[in-house]
């Protein structure tokens, strides 16, 4: 198909159909789409404005009689094009209204998210596939054209101002086959969906979802879920991103009317090229936007090794946060089956000024002020710390390893960054790589990478473990300390907060060792594991205690993360 258009996107396939001139933007059939649900859009919301243009052609002409005016004015001047057709003739006089209806359209049109698809084997009349990226600018520059050339036509003079706008993609994927199953597997239905092999985006990348907060846990399946979708899936429909969650290697099939949160990947968990993962077999799978009517389960298949995660295509999981904590379940799960403990909270690797380096862990669940208290301690420092380099910023795992020593490795390569309780000016200083959704809403946020693969597989020994408690309105000290492995581990067991909105919970609640995503569903194992590694942290001298960043406290959502982050640099200072 050349294009596929959904509630909020188009989806075009340059492999089948790629605009080189203006007239064949016009000409196509994606524009004359997408014009025609602009023209029933006005219709619908009765824009007596732009009606009074629209009417003076035939109802049932209408898309196509605009159209074809659009057409004439790339060739021909105002004068030339109204004494061709009385019905042009009638429009033009209201030339001031067709300039507004015409960038009214523009902008309803780079509202939408638009995407464009590359098959790398394409033979047919598209575009060669080294041309993956100047595709992108020469689609942008063609649309910007065909934009200006009408506009200036009925403006009756050239631009005084030129705005280089993103007016053609947002964003692009390049695809191609991986057949990493044998035909006889129970996976082998996946085979014909395409994999992604490159990604270009466009920033600043704005995404929009009918939710935008995550609400509950995974439960696991008694049996595998791919036997409820494999006679019904679509595989054209689908894609396909391979991403190493930690260290395992996840393989995400994502429907395409999900293709923000697929694409939003890549600022989150390390993308792998599909020829770099061809043949292989995958730790994880996980299904996004699959063909059934039930809630999100997740499975483990002893038999052939492989974690699967699956959820349904429907609105109630249409918010990145299902995408992500769905693969932390998978993994977490697995690291605890190894013998690891999973981490939810935040790891930084700071060097300061003297050159002495620390390690500090934060756990805590959802809004409890990790991420806040960790970007206050970055600029409250300033120059006295040289580096500080994030770990991991949601999700991580302690290991141990062949000399008894716990390091901590991280799972994702990004932060997904709740922006109501960053300072004001942290959006604008990413911009230029972050990924935003409902930036208009409330609990919006943004995607950002923080670090490199390489440099969260490092493995690095913890000096400081703090649980974050955002709910104490008072406290003796913004950090303490606890004296034993049995004083502690409590208080991270029992995994308490006050949300904040970035769930559906609401007041106090508590969550088995601060994490849902695995922990939860793996309590006895991970219990073992808990003992053994606050055992060895306290045998180690590890400062273990808690950070009161009272982000949940009224009044506090600022001040309390810029205390506790005060008080922890005079720590680390000693």
């Amino acid at each position: 198909m050349e294009y596929v258009t959904g509630k909020r996107q188009v989806v075009m396939n340059f492999s089948e159909k790629f605009c080189k001139t203006e007239n064949e933007v016009l000409s196509s059939d994606c524009f004359a789409d997408v014009w025609g649900k602009y023209v029933k859009h006005l219709f619908k919301t009765e824009n007596q404005t732009f009606l009074a243009v629209l009417k003076i052609f035939p109802k049932k002409e209408v898309e196509q009689k605009t159209i074809n005016l659009f057409k004439l004015l790339l060739t021909f001047s105002v004068d030339e094009v109204s004494e061709m057709d009385p019905f042009y003739n009638q429009a033009l006089q209201k030339k001031d209204v067709m300039y507004d209806l015409v960038q009214n359209f523009y902008d309803y049109w780079r509202k939408l998210e638009r995407y464009a698809v590359i098959i790398s084997r394409a033979t047919r009349d598209g575009i060669e596939t080294n041309s993956f990226i100047d595709a992108q600018t020469e689609f942008n520059d063609v649309v910007l054209k065909t934009y200006r050339l009408i506009c200036e036509k009925l403006y009756g003079h050239k631009f005084p101002i030129y705005r280089q706008l993103p007016a053609g993609t947002n964003a692009a994927i390049l695809i191609s086959r991986n057949e990493w199953m044998k035909k006889d597997s129970k996976y082998a239905f996946l085979a014909k969906a395409e994999a992604i092999e490159q990604i270009l985006i466009r920033p600043p990348f704005i995404s929009y979802s009918d939710k935008n907060k995550r609400t509950g846990t995974y439960p696991e399946a008694k049996e595998n879920p791919i036997n409820w979708i494999k006679d019904k899936f679509k595989a054209n429909e689908y894609y396909c991103y391979a991403a190493k969650v930690g260290s395992a290697l996840s393989y995400v099939y994502f429907h395409r009317d999900y293709l923000a949160h697929g694409i939003t990947l890549c600022n989150l968990f390390e993308f792998v090229p599909v020829s770099d993962v061809k043949g292989k077999k995958p730790d994880c799978i996980y299904i996004f936007g699959a063909d059934y009517d039930d809630e999100s389960y997740f499975y483990y298949d002893k038999e052939d090794h492989i974690y699967v995660g699956i959820a349904p295509h429907n609105s109630t999981i249409d918010y990145f946060g299902y995408m992500k904590k769905m693969l932390l379940t998978l993994y977490n799960t697995k690291m605890i089956e190894e013998g690891g403990l999973p981490l939810h909270g935040a790891c930084v690797h700071i060097t300061m000024k003297s050159g002495k380096t620390k390690n500090i862990v934060i756990i805590g669940d959802s809004g409890a002020g990790k991420s806040e208290s960790l970007e206050a301690l970055s600029e409250m420092a300033g120059e006295e710390i040289s580096s500080q380099l994030t770990i991991f910023d949601d999700m991580g795992t302690f290991k141990m390893n062949e000399k008894g020593e716990i390091l901590a490795y991280g799972t994702e390569i990004g932060a997904f960054v709740r922006l109501d309780d960053m300072t004001g000016g942290y959006a604008y200083r990413e911009m230029d790589r972050a990924i935003f959704m409902n930036p208009d809403k409330i609990n919006s946020r943004l995607v950002i990478p923080v670090a490199t693969y390489p440099q969260i597989m490092k493995g690095y020994k913890v000096d400081m473990v703090l649980y974050a408690n955002n709910y104490d309105a008072e406290c003796a000290d913004p950090v303490e300390f606890y004296n034993s492995a049995e004083e502690a581990k409590p208080i991270f067991i029992r995994g308490a907060r006050r949300a904040k909105g970035t769930t559906q919970e609401t007041g106090m609640t508590e969550s088995f060792f601060a994490n849902p995503f695995g922990p939860v569903q793996r309590e006895e194992k991970t219990r073992v594991i808990i003992d053994k590694m606050f055992d060895k942290l306290f045998e180690d001298g590890t400062k273990v205690g808690v950070l009161h960043t009272r982000l949940a406290v009224p009044g506090m959502e600022h001040e309390g993360p810029a205390l506790a982050a005060k008080r922890l640099f005079e720590i680390l200072g000693k």
